[in-house]
């Protein structure tokens, strides 16, 4: 059964049947990745050791009938401003290609904690801002629909990755329509979530009154399970304001 374009909870429901495995579902995106993204440039990093050994406990753990949610053994993969522990996080600029975060930002610690499977850190423009680029390190991503085409910023290469069934889901962000621009163009499912409602604790700041992290999926359906695990903030996220009176 090829797994490229499952839905999240057509996998769940596959997983609980022993119908697929998170292995199987994660080789087979992997070598998909491998054989099309060229054409289509939605991943600046891949991350194959992280995924298969993600996919391999989170295996693990379903066959002794522990699930950790509606993540639990699905690959995902996040827009390039969303910080990585060990895992470059580039923004898409040459100015942070060699930036290794030293901690995950809380989104990244909440799919951790689900049994979500990393793929790869994706495409955007750079700093999210802007427009596409084609004097950086890495090109900008094209849609999967047809190559000559853009598929929509700045969460560029989370639509493209998503419509390519390269993921099955994507976590990216939205200042002013750089979910639901990409999600439009590219036929898939975004959702801009309700401002607070998803930590953007340790994802590069654009606008901080409209920015807003979220997922990119197949179905409506699959953006609620998605957004069950992301949404939530560390209990250290707000500091309360102090009133000053001239």
């Amino acid at each position: 059964m090829d797994p490229a374009f499952l839905t999240i909870a057509e996998l769940n429901r596959l997983y609980d049947q022993h119908e697929l495995s998170p292995v199987e579902v994660t080789r087979a995106l992997l070598d998909r990745i491998a054989a099309h993204d060229g054409k289509f440039h939605s991943f600046i990093q891949l991350t194959p050791e992280v995924a298969l050994a993600e996919a391999q406990a989170g295996e693990r753990d379903l066959m002794a009938g522990r699930r950790r949610g509606p993540m639990h053994g699905i690959p995902y993969a996040l827009k390039d401003i969303v910080e990585t522990a060990g895992i470059p996080t580039t923004g898409h600029s040459k100015l942070c290609q060699d930036y290794v975060p030293a901690a995950d930002a809380h989104l990244v610690t909440l799919l951790k904690a689900g049994g979500a499977v990393l793929m790869g850190k994706l495409a955007t423009w750079e700093f999210a801002l802007g427009g596409p680029s084609w004097d950086l390190p890495w090109p900008p991503a094209r849609n999967p629909w047809n190559p000559d085409y853009l598929p929509g910023g700045s969460s560029s290469g989370a639509g493209a990755a998503v419509a390519a069934g390269f993921v099955p889901g994507a976590v990216g962000t939205d200042t002013g329509g750089s979910i639901r621009g990409p999600a439009a163009v590219c036929g898939i499912a975004g959702l801009k979530p309700t401002y607070g409602r998803v930590s953007r604790r340790g994802v590069f700041p654009n606008t901080f009154t409209m920015d807003h992290c979220g997922p990119l999926t197949r179905s409506a359906e699959d953006m609620a399970l998605f957004l069950q695990i992301i949404a939530g903030f560390p209990a250290h996220s707000y500091r309360p304001l102090r009133l000053v009176r001239g």
